[in-house]
């Protein structure tokens, strides 16, 4: 797994943890068009948890390159 995709997987990790119970795909006996719903609404719940990772992964990225570029003195002065 490249170093990218493993920072993002663990940032997805790391955002379920702080979730509360997950609730997981299911094709319950009842109603397909309830359970179709239902799981369409999981599913865009952990794309949300994942396009957070990317982001997150994307400004944590552009916060480590700034200060590569423009080191800061101690005390958190630009030189």
């Amino acid at each position: 797994m490249g170093e990218r995709r493993q920072r993002i997987h663990e940032l997805v990790i790391a955002l379920l943890a702080q979730q509360g119970e997950r609730e997981l795909l299911a094709a319950d006996g009842g109603d397909p068009g309830a359970w179709l719903e239902r799981n369409r609404r999981v599913v865009q719940h952990y794309q949300a948890l994942v396009r957070s990772a990317v982001t997150l992964d994307a400004l944590i990225d552009q916060e480590v390159s700034s200060e590569a570029e423009n080191p800061r003195a101690p005390g958190g002065a630009r030189l």
